[in-house]
């Protein structure tokens, strides 16, 4: 994909502007994908399945033309303006980025965030054997055909559960350390009658946290033995989502583009 065509989609008035910024990266469960141009973008450049598979030359050949192409456009657009960055500035932006990744790898959210993902990974890792009986045990169910019981269903809920859980084990880490570097990079500009990036960023984790606790709850009913272990799973997440909170009073009013509009 060239230059000019990246500025063709962009100009396209049926796309969302930044809807892609504050999405879950769920595009299989999105309602808005034939209007978000990340989307388009994707499905264009990545046709081929070859394309999409990170281990294959062609992925970074058309992951290698993007970024061409971007950067091509913000060149462009920087000339248009008069932009000119010097190599002194350019060190000074690293230093202060460096910096910057620093203080959000140490924060306690994104430890917490670590922890939870953690403590998830190792639950699975030793909940093997649990899947399979209850597999047995709905098959069995099935082939009995009980009055008031739906295996069918059970077994579909099971599965959205351990979807949903697993898609944000690692997304609720990435998605606070965007909005914590954004946070710390809003004390250069003056933001206080405007949106900010981080609380955007701020809400979107919340909601995969609020999603990931409900998850768990439901995995918890139909495992009950392990209500032990799966509470101190919860307990984590509803203390990393209180901190959250704390964090980014303001995340939750964020109005996200398309989403909550």
């Amino acid at each position: 994909m060239d230059k000019e065509k990246l500025k063709s989609l962009g100009n396209d008035l049926k796309y969302i502007p930044s809807i892609y910024n504050y999405c879950d990266r769920w595009c299989e469960r999105c309602p808005f994908t034939n209007r978000c141009l990340n989307y388009e973008i994707s499905e264009e450049h990545f046709a081929d399945p070859e394309s999409r598979d990170i281990n294959n030359e062609l992925f970074w050949q058309k992951l290698s033309e993007t970024f061409q192409a971007t950067l091509e456009l913000v060149n462009e657009m920087m000339e248009e303006q008069g932009i000119d960055i010097d190599s002194d500035y350019i060190e000074e932006i690293k230093n202060e980025e460096k910096k910057i990744r620093e203080t959000v790898d140490n924060h306690q959210l994104i430890i917490s965030a670590k922890e939870y993902s953690d403590m998830a990974k190792s639950w699975f890792e030793l909940a093997e054997e649990l899947f399979l009986d209850k597999e047995i045990d709905l098959n069995k169910k099935a082939e009995l055909d009980l009055p008031n019981e739906n295996p069918n269903k059970e077994a579909a809920a099971i599965l959205d559960a351990v979807d949903v859980t697993m898609w944000y084990l690692h997304f609720i880490r990435v998605k606070l350390m965007r909005a914590l570097h954004g946070k710390l990079e809003d004390r250069f500009e003056i933001l206080d009658d405007f949106p900010k990036d981080s609380d955007g960023s701020a809400k979107v984790a919340l909601i995969a946290i609020d999603r990931s606790i409900s998850a768990w709850g439901k995995m918890m009913n139909y495992f009950p033995d392990q209500e032990d272990e799966l509470l101190r799973i919860l307990v984590k997440l509803e203390q990393l989502r209180r901190n959250g909170e704390e964090v980014f009073p303001n995340a939750r009013a964020f109005v996200r583009p398309g989403f909550d509009e």
